[in-house]
């Protein structure tokens, strides 16, 4: 099996001494072992990064689309690197405000658009 290239990991991704992927500086294995599998790992430094990466190149119209993960701590995340928060259902806007992301930070929109 080849190995997967760092460059399509988050940017504190290493291998440890024994093998292991550390994202973050915590052994995946150890938080396998602690939390079961499978098991989501967000590097909130990469999570920041990618965030003022997109605000510095397009600007404040930047939009999190919040179906693509959205918990209190990522909506917060995301608005505190100047991303608005692009909101489809009562639940992804009741999360964003949960959140304490303004009301004039969201943009709502419907799903099933047709003319």
């Amino acid at each position: 099996m080849n190995a997967l290239p760092l460059s399509l990991l988050p940017d504190t991704a290493t291998i440890g001494e024994k093998g292991q992927l550390i994202i973050g500086g915590c052994d995946t294995l150890e938080l396998a072992e602690q939390f079961g599998t499978p098991l989501f790992v967000y590097d909130e430094a990469h999570l920041r990064a990618r965030c003022r990466e997109a605000v510095a190149a397009f600007g404040v119209g930047v939009n999190f689309a919040t179906k693509a993960f959205l918990c209190k701590a990522m909506a917060r995340l995301a608005a505190e690197e100047g991303c608005n928060l692009d909101v489809s259902t009562g639940g992804e806007y009741h999360v964003a405000r949960a959140a304490g992301v303004p009301a004039d930070r969201l943009v709502l929109h419907g799903n099933n658009k047709s003319t």
